[in-house]
């Protein structure tokens, strides 16, 4: 039943003339910064010669294309999930879904799984064009694998926490602005914040996503994006199941 309920949000985000619209907008972007950045990378390659530790290609063009995607997710991801719960709540098409025999656990799932599916697909062509690279250079695999799965769970974490705050309102604008607050809010404290061990650091989404992005794989970032998408997941199941309740 996930599944199904998984590919019902996938074609409604596909059948959307904006979703398309928005794919070309954002493939022009990371188009632009990829080809803009390789040709910094040519033009800076004698230079780079001469140091004693020559960065190569994939960390000179991959990361920061990768860095890009992720802060441009941020900002995405909450216009996504604003209509996930509170735009069919406004159209009154949540309330049909919640009438149907299906457990509460399933309908969450379901739109989460379908947003992130979609959210795959729209990021493919970025690993495509770093790939490309790969005719004329070696590039480091480890590496965009690292921040592939980086991206994969940042980008998850994204999801929950967009869907959370699309259940609590009725206005899809409320709850597009509101993700994007909190998800702006952890970001900018974590830069804001001069303390190596501060809290700041350690709830904000992005600081566990730099570590994947540096190449450094460590199974408490892994452990943190897990906990960060189950726990609001969570909230969301039971903030939607008080509704199907009380009505």
């Amino acid at each position: 039943m996930i599944r199904l309920l998984a590919l019902r949000e996938l074609r409604g985000l596909f059948a959307m003339p904006s979703t398309w619209f928005m794919l070309a907008i954002l493939q022009f972007i990371f188009t632009w910064f990829f080809l803009n950045t390789l040709q910094t990378f040519l033009e800076i390659q004698p230079q780079l010669a001469q140091l004693a530790n020559v960065p190569g290609v994939t960390t000179v063009v991959a990361v920061p294309l990768f860095n890009l995607m992720a802060l441009l997710l941020m900002m995405l991801v909450p216009i996504l999930t604003m209509r996930m719960i509170a735009e069919e709540r406004r159209n009154h098409s949540f309330a049909l879904l919640l009438s149907a025999p299906l457990p509460i656990r399933d309908i969450v799932l379901g739109k989460f799984f379908g947003l992130l599916t979609f959210l795959i697909i729209m990021m493919a062509g970025v690993p495509l064009m770093i790939y490309t690279l790969a005719l004329g250079t070696s590039l480091d695999h480890g590496l965009i694998l690292g921040n592939l799965l980086g991206l994969l769970l940042l980008t998850s974490s994204y999801v929950s926490l967009g869907l959370y705050v699309s259940s609590l309102t009725v206005q899809p604008i409320v709850a597009a602005i509101g993700a994007l607050a909190v998800l702006v809010g952890l970001w900018l404290a974590d830069i804001a914040s001069s303390v190596e061990d501060s809290h700041w650091h350690f709830i904000s989404p992005v600081n566990h996503f730099q570590k994947f992005n540096a190449g450094l794989l460590d199974s408490s970032d892994v452990v943190f994006f897990i906990l960060f998408s189950a726990v609001f997941l969570m909230l969301t199941i039971r903030r939607i199941n008080n509704n199907r309740i009380y009505g």
